[in-house]
């Protein structure tokens, strides 16, 4: 028997909101699927989901892919809405630099 599902339909452009916390997860996510890696090069391998067909990408690539564009979308939004703020961050052997502290 044939079931009913629901999807977007074709050339439709859907607007999101997305606050600091969810873009800060998509980043988590996509810096996560670089450290699962095991190719040789990664660079290369990387590289390689901007030059191949996404349906010649493995999982893993597709996936990171797929990330990186949603990321990037944010961050052009957030350029063009000008929803950006500029901050000084100290680096290791600035005056006053606090070392990270693993949770």
């Amino acid at each position: 028997m044939a079931i009913k599902v629901k999807e977007i339909k074709d050339d439709v452009i859907i607007s999101i909101q997305v606050n600091k916390n969810f873009y800060n997860m998509v980043k988590a996510a996509s810096y996560y699927l670089i450290t699962t890696i095991q190719a040789e090069d990664k660079s290369a391998y990387i590289q390689e989901t901007t030059i191949k067909p996404y349906q010649d990408l493995d999982d893993l690539q597709r996936s990171f892919y797929t990330l990186a564009l949603l990321v990037a979308e944010i961050e052009s939004k957030a350029k063009f809405e000008n929803h950006y703020i500029e901050k000084e961050v100290l680096e290791p052997g600035d005056e006053g630099y606090v070392a990270p502290k693993l949770n």
